[in-house]
């Protein structure tokens, strides 16, 4: 049994929680233990999901880290960004649909860079850089946006994004009436 399977699961919060639109703060030295107890808690919620990244503010954490796991080839390869940002972003965009374990069953097609490079820091305390396009990138650049408390609702117009909202409200209801 994992010391992550002791702890509480997690619990994902949904929006319009207001702890989704509070901006993270950067991890500090002295966060170190806080991290590595909450990093495999992350990983366990994310799998359960099931979804491919969660960011530490999706369970009501407010620092500046996300796990993402693409798992390609059906295998597991998890990745753990602490303080993470995009230092370099291609002038060419890519749209792609995008869900989010905040909004469930809600999906946009949504437009960003195509290719991204973003500098973090890993479970190691060594600054990485990681270039990405495709897949990838859009998922960077979408957990990126939940540590500056942005949802991938906030990247579509005001008509489609309170469409998308009202739907996940009326769900939600249904939900909780069910």
């Amino acid at each position: 049994m994992s010391a992550s399977s002791l702890a509480a699961p997690l619990t994902i919060l949904i929006a319009p929680d207001p702890r989704l639109k509070a901006r993270a703060r950067p991890v500090r030295p002295e966060d170190g233990a806080e991290v590595a107890a909450l990093v495999p808690r992350l990983f366990d919620a994310m799998y359960a999901a099931p979804g491919i990244g969660l960011a530490a503010p999706q369970v009501g954490v407010g620092l500046r880290l996300c796990v993402v796991d693409l798992q390609p080839d059906d295998k597991p390869a998890p990745l753990v960004l602490i303080n993470p940002s995009v230092v370099a972003a291609s002038a060419e965009t890519a749209t792609r649909e995008e869900g989010c374990l905040s909004l469930p069953n809600q999906y946009a097609d949504v437009t960003r860079p195509a290719r991204v490079t973003v500098r973090f820091t890993n479970l190691e305390g060594k600054t990485q850089d990681l270039s990405a396009d495709g897949l990838l990138a859009a998922c960077l650049q979408h957990e990126i946006d939940h540590l500056d408390g942005i949802l991938f609702v906030d990247h579509l117009s005001a008509l489609k994004r309170n469409m998308i909202l009202r739907r996940l409200a009326k769900e939600q209801r249904q939900k909780a009436a069910g």
